[in-house]
């Protein structure tokens, strides 16, 4: 299955390669107050392909807070935040915005809260290794 998604004005987009076809997908619905405030859920697929593609990269704002090991994606002109990347040991990994997905894919979510508080640095990113996007590019 090929997943498309984008920001509301179409400048931020991506495809993700989901092999094979998913029955679900899980939808993690982080409890920080970045994610909290802009509805951000969350899914990821370990061994499948993203791209992501910018009309006008100055469009896009990128940002980090906490540990400062993820960067947000946000398109500028509409507010969505539709990614967030991590580079550990020098591989880019991803999650994408569920409600950044072209609505076709909605039946298949399986919505579920997380929590990420107390966490380690070590283990923060281990987890993102495990279960982030592996297979990252910009078109």
């Amino acid at each position: 299955m090929l997943i498309r998604g984008s920001c509301h004005c179409g400048n931020l987009s991506f495809t993700l390669a989901w092999e094979p076809d998913p029955g679900e997908i899980p939808a993690r619905a982080c409890s920080c107050t970045f994610c909290t405030r802009h509805g951000a859920v969350w899914t990821s697929k370990p061994d499948g392909r993203l791209r992501i593609a910018m009309r006008e990269p100055a469009g896009v704002s990128k940002y980090a807070f906490g540990t400062g090991t993820a960067l947000f994606h946000v398109c500028a002109r509409c507010g969505i935040v539709v990614v967030a990347t991590s580079e550990i040991d020098g591989r880019l990994y991803a999650v994408v915005n569920v409600n950044a997905f072209d609505a076709a894919v909605e039946p298949l979510l399986r919505r579920a809260p997380v929590a990420h508080d107390g966490e380690t640095l070590e283990s923060r990113l281990a987890r993102r290794q495990r279960n982030w996007i592996a297979d990252v590019a910009y078109a």
